[in-house]
Parts: structure tokens; C-alpha cells; sequence
């Protein structure tokens, strides 16, 4: 080997190439973001579950692809609800989109908000919204239409009532305020009580301050945001789980993205989506169980009352499809698609929104 060839060789090495031509590993920097802190499972998940498993299905691939990860967590670089926007316009290349949050952008995501009283199962409702969105063009579209790629989604766990009084029966509800998220207004409205617009990130004080007396809320979410301290009485409702967004990726980005990056993509998102829906499914009965310890008081509604509940709401279901239909949407399709998914999934549903 003669002195050249020996430097030559040296120095391809110091930069990581192999003699025989290979490529240098390709350093991707990527901004990773969501509205919400870590301390809610979604986050959490996107941050622990999430990003490692892209790095490690890379690696196992040879390692010509490292992605070096910004993260921006609970609405450091993009507010909760402009999370959209802010991944379409470059702000950040992957985000945790709330879609509870953007019904404007994805009224269709929305139906499980407009269907209440219906599963528990995290599952479930996962599955249903997927299998909606690969069968109607309208769902998919709506992710494209905005400047994404959509990876994978999520739901989250039944929502029920943190309050400051006990409930027994819907008339316990009159001229009560309760916090509740875009379309969960629905909900409240009709019981006697008033809904007041809020997020997770504003329940605790705006019960605190007397704002409103209570939320309609999540299990996972209320412990997240420690509501039993400002709300002790928990009543569970059951209104169902829902489906609240997903992972998404600007889309010019990821149509730039080498295919092998891409698929690690994909692959991490849907080992994310189980894990998290196993762990949030999980979570629900500690969460409770934390919460009786710390002193709430928990109880269940009544079946019976239950359905007085839901029969004495307006028909939201019919009401969201005619408004999705004035706009060009699917509405019937998706309403009916949802309701029939829920039936053959054996959910006993007190009212069916695609009928009244």
C-alpha cells in the first residue's frame, strides 16, 4: 500500500466512510412538537415511545440515517390548537395534532364528540376513526388539504364530571357551569347547566376562581391536571371515549424524506398508537383509585339516568352531519359508519345519534 493511498484512506475513515464508497451517515435535524406538557400520556408516549422507536427501527437499518430531534413541548413553539397550522407552516416538522381542538380543519375526526354516550374502549374508538378515515377520501383529505401527512391516532380515555357538588340526576345540573372542550359544549347544554369554553391547561384555575363549577373531562386528563383538588366530587357519566387527533407530519417535509426515514415514520407511529392505547387504558383505574386516596368522591351514574341524560340533549348527531353536509362533507356517512362500528363492537349505546 503506498503512502497516498494509506492517507487517503485515513481520512475517509475519520469521516466515516467505507474504501469502497459507501455514503456517510445522513444527519436529519427534525422539530417534534405538541400543545400539551408531557405530564398527559399522549405526550408522554410521543416523547418516550415515539421518537426512540424511530431511532431504533434507523439503526436497524444500517445506520445511514440519524435523526437529531428537537423537542418543544407544551406549547413552547406552538400553541394548543394552532398545532396544525404551526407543522403546515415549518414551525415544527412533526406534531401532535389536537383535532378536539381544530374542528374546523377536521370536522369529520370530530364524530366521536358528536356521538356521545358511547364506548369506553379506547380501542375501539381508535380503530373505528382509522378504519373511517382509509375508507372515506373526505377523512384522509382533511389532513392533506392542510399541509400534513398523517401518521397515526389516538383517543382518549371516557370522559365524566369533576365538579365541586355531588350529582345524582340531571336537575342537580341546573344553572351549573361547566368546563368543556369545543364540541363537549353539546354535552351540557340542554341539562340545565352552562358550558364554559376551556382546555386542560385552564380547568384547574377557572374551577379555582369560580369561572365554572366543574368539567366534563377525561380520567387520565383530570388527574393530569390534579382537578380532584379544585373539583372532589367525581361523578362517572361515561359519555364514551374520544377521538381526540394524532401525530402528523408536514407534508412537503416528509414527501422530502428518504423512504427508508419515511417508513420509520410509519412504523414508529403505529407501535406508538398501541402502546399508548394500552397504557391509557391501563392508567384509568389508578388514576380513580389515586384520586379516592386523595379524597374525591367518586360515584357512578345511574343507567337510567344516564339515558335521561342523553335523551334530553338535542340531536347533535343529525345536527353536526346536516352542518357537515352544508360544507360539502360526508356527514350521513360518517355518523352512520361510527354508530354502526360502535353496534357491532356490543356497545350498548342509550341513544343512536344516526337515527334521532
Amino acid at each position: 500500500m503506498n503512502k497516498r493511498f494509506f492517507s487517503r484512506t485515513l481520512v475517509l475513515a475519520a469521516m466515516g466512510l467505507a474504501v469502497g464508497g459507501a455514503h456517510a451517515q445522513q444527519v436529519i435535524k427534525l422539530t417534534a412538537t405538541a400543545g400539551h406538557p408531557p405530564v398527559f400520556l399522549w405526550v408522554k408516549t410521543m416523547d418516550e415511545v415515539f421518537i426512540p422507536e424511530v431511532d431504533k427501527r434507523l439503526a436497524a437499518g444500517g445506520n445511514k440515517f440519524k435523526i437529531e430531534w428537537t423537542k418543544a413541548w407544551g406549547g413552547t413553539l406552538i400553541k394548543l390548537g394552532s398545532e396544525s397550522k404551526g407543522v403546515a407552516d415549518g414551525v415544527a416538522d412533526v406534531g401532535l395534532i389536537s383535532t378536539v381542538f381544530e374542528a374546523a380543519k377536521f370536522p369529520l375526526q370530530n364524530v366521536s364528540y358528536f356521538t356521545p354516550f358511547g364506548t369506553e374502549d379506547v380501542g375501539t374508538v381508535s380503530k373505528t376513526v382509522a378504519e373511517l378515515q382509509n375508507s372515506i377520501p373526505a377523512m384522509a383529505d382533511a389532513w392533506n388539504k392542510t399541509g400534513l401527512t398523517y401518521l397515526n391516532g389516538m383517543a382518549l380515555d371516557s370522559y365524566h364530571v369533576w365538579t365541586k357538588f355531588p350529582i345524582t340526576r340531571i336537575e342537580d345540573l341546573q344553572g351549573k357551569k361547566l368546563s368543556a372542550p369545543g364540541p363537549a359544549a353539546n354535552w351540557v347544554r340542554g341539562t340545565g347547566a352552562v358550558a364554559v369554553a376551556g382546555t386542560l391547561n385552564s380547568y384547574y384555575e377557572d374551577i379555582k376562581s369560580g369561572v365554572s363549577d366543574g368539567a366534563v373531562v377525561f380520567s387520565t386528563g383530570a388527574w393530569g391536571a390534579k382537578l380532584h383538588e379544585v373539583a372532589p366530587y367525581v361523578t362517572k357519566v361515561n359519555f364514551g371515549s374520544m377521538f381526540s387527533g394524532g401525530i402528523a407530519v408536514n407534508k412537503a417535509r416528509f414527501d422530502k424524506l428518504p423512504p427508508e426515514v419515511q417508513k420509520a415514520l410509519r412504523d414508529a407511529s403505529d407501535e406508538w398508537a398501541a402502546q399508548y392505547a394500552r397504557a391509557q387504558s391501563a392508567a384509568v383505574n389508578t388514576v380513580l383509585q389515586n384520586m379516592a386516596g386523595a379524597g374525591a368522591k367518586i360515584s357512578e351514574l345511574s343507567p337510567a339516568e344516564r339515558k335521561r341524560w342523553a335523551d334530553a340533549l338535542s340531536p347533535i348527531g343529525k345536527t353536526w352531519s346536516a352542518d357537515v353536509v352544508s360544507r360539502g362533507g360526508p356527514g350521513p356517512e360518517v355518523l352512520k359508519g361510527y354508530m354502526d362500528a360502535l353496534k357491532r363492537s356490543g356497545t350498548t349505546l342509550p341513544r343512536d345519534w344516526s337515527a334521532n
